[in-house]
């Protein structure tokens, strides 16, 4: 079976789809691979295309337009269009949508004209399935779409298990990861980071992210806190390897690939509550999730917040037996949970043969 990948770019940039291009299910070919990065690879590039992302976005929003993101996708010799965060405007083809977020089927604001023409695009009869990524997802969709419930299911990303070597060492290392880094939740991250390394001589910390001139000079004295840029995919896999919890708040993630990452890893991660959140980290399990607060400001230091993640941390860092069950339980998630390859691939494979049948 081949399978045209149709992105709302000329290349993807999550990683959801170098994982699906590498893990295919049985007898699944795809096409329109050759431009596939899946994540960063160079950082300028990254920016680039994000300027450009947010600037089209704000311009429709500006202008109040109606457009859905739709693609016309290139003829060819393939049975079934595999959408990636967009629709398809063929009628020549059977084809489905994996959906993230709500947001992703509009160019602009989600008007009521909006709507109306995306719901028009998925009632279509080639519009074999939508795919949302989690419940919360689906939730919203059928909310928007009632009449097209049928048509949906969810079907959680997967990623493929990793083939590391946990270091034998007395140290814990804390790590947070993210592009953005108010955003994903960094300066709170960093700021319980900071208190658990002064507390615990045995305790270090790994920043990843963009993280601003200031507070890097901020925290400069505490010599326990290494600081990278954002890297590539595979020199931030070295870190992972290094790591032993994940504190990652997430703030504006609609689902959040740095978890299913750092659960490959076995590393069980403190987060903050937010929209499927609690589909992807099983408190207790796997890690552990603090509620938000109402007036949460991401750019701001919030002592309740930090306070709560170290506490939580803390429980981790005392007890070695309860980390490495929690490590456990992330590594089997990925090895045979609804995060595997295996259980992604059986489900897609199902999908397309409906589809093209």
């Amino acid at each position: 079976m081949k399978v045209y990948l149709q992105y709302p770019w000329k290349f993807p940039d999550s990683p959801y789809y170098k994982s699906l291009i590498e893990n295919p299910p049985d007898d699944v070919e795809f096409e329109n691979t050759s431009n596939q990065k899946g994540v960063i690879t160079n950082k300028k590039f990254f920016w680039i295309s994000n300027f450009l992302k947010r600037n089209i976005r704000r311009f429709a929003n500006t202008f109040r337009l109606t457009t859905p993101n739709a693609h016309l996708t290139h003829p060819g010799n393939y049975d079934l269009i595999h959408c990636a965060h967009c629709l398809s405007k063929n009628s020549d083809k059977p084809w489905i949508a994996d959906i993230e977020s709500p947001w992703q089927l509009y160019i602009g604001k989600k008007t009521i004209s909006a709507k109306k023409k995306v719901e028009e695009i998925l009632s279509h009869k080639n519009c074999e399935k939508i795919l949302p990524w989690t419940q919360a997802t689906l939730d919203e969709l059928v909310g928007d779409f009632p009449k097209l419930a049928d048509k949906m299911e969810v079907l959680y990303p997967a990623i493929p298990e990793k083939k590391f070597n946990k270091r034998k060492k007395k140290e814990i290392n804390l790590i947070f990861s993210g592009r953005y880094f108010f955003h994903k939740g960094g300066l709170h991250a960093l700021e319980a980071i900071d208190e658990l390394t002064k507390k615990y001589k045995h305790v270090y910390g790994i920043i990843n992210s963009e993280v601003p001139t200031e507070i890097i000079k901020k925290y400069s004295n505490n010599k326990k806190l290494k600081f990278y840029p954002l890297m590539p995919q595979e020199k931030l896999f070295d870190l992972y390897s290094q790591s032993d919890i994940m504190i990652y708040p997430g703030y504006s993630d609609s689902f959040g690939f740095a978890y299913l990452e750092a659960m490959s890893f076995g590393i069980p991660v403190v987060t903050v509550d937010g929209y499927a959140r609690k589909e992807i980290i099983e408190d207790g399990k796997t890690g552990f999730i603090i509620q938000r607060k109402s007036n949460l400001n991401p750019n701001q230091s919030d002592e309740e917040i930090s306070r709560q993640i170290s506490e939580k941390t803390s429980l981790l860092i005392k007890n070695g037996k309860f980390m490495n069950a929690m490590s456990k339980n992330c590594l089997k998630e990925i090895k045979s949970g609804k995060f595997s390859i295996k259980v992604r691939n059986e489900k897609l494979k199902k999908i397309y043969m409906g589809a093209i049948k």
